[in-house]
């Protein structure tokens, strides 16, 4: 009976230790699937890491692009030069900046419009002053061609004879284009009346026509 019982108890032990060592066994994991599970993590959370880098760059330099067009807008518009002392600690704000382009853009195009106003009333003056150059240089050229024709002067009252004619062609037109009504309608008359009755090649037909009307009065 003793030796049955060493037996026994030597064959519960082995049991036992089988047991143990089938369920260690179990329990051991699976090292290469864990290691090919931890390195898809890595690569994962590495490309993640690399797009919010890249998209942080990006933005960066989109809100660098955006400060640099508001910093250049304030350097080139005279407008947004701050004037006062009280704010010049203060940064101007976006949206003032930009109202403050779009009127100084406003200002340019209207002294654009003026200048090419300007440009175009001194080409006129110009077409004018060449033409009564012209005039002058037939006059010049009519006295070299007749140098005793300015000997014979000319009376006073000749004069006058020819400046009442000149006045009364003109205050003919003037009265039959001009109205009264208002300052600001007389205004744009005479200015009307100016352009279309003082040309130099009209005046220059008046004046032609007052002294053929003279000279056949007096010879």
């Amino acid at each position: 009976p003793a030796l049955f019982m060493e037996n026994a108890r030597k064959g519960s032990i082995v049991s036992r230790a089988n047991s143990i060592g089938s369920t260690s066994a179990s329990s051991v994991p699976n090292t290469d699937d864990e290691d090919s599970d931890y390195h898809q993590e890595s690569h994962k959370q590495l490309y993640k890491d690399q797009r919010r880098r890249a998209h942080t760059q990006a933005e960066q330099k989109r809100r660098d692009a955006i400060k640099k067009g508001y910093n250049d807008l304030q350097a080139i518009v005279p407008t947004c030069e701050q004037q006062d002392f009280c704010i010049s600690s203060q940064k101007l704000s976006k949206a003032i900046v930009l109202q403050k382009t779009i009127d100084y853009i406003q200002f340019l195009h209207k002294e654009k419009k003026k200048q090419e106003e300007e440009v175009f009333t001194l080409r006129k003056e110009v077409m004018a002053l060449k033409i009564m150059k012209v005039n002058y240089e037939q006059i010049v050229k009519a006295h070299q061609d007749n140098p005793n024709e300015g000997k014979n002067q000319v009376s006073d009252e000749v004069k006058f004879n020819v400046f009442q004619g000149i006045m009364d062609s003109l205050f003919q037109s003037f009265n039959a284009s001009i109205s009264v009504t208002s300052f600001q309608e007389l205004s744009a008359c005479v200015f009307s009346w100016i352009e279309e009755h003082c040309k130099p090649q009209t005046l220059r037909d008046v004046v032609i026509g007052v002294l053929h009307k003279v000279k056949s009065q007096l010879y």
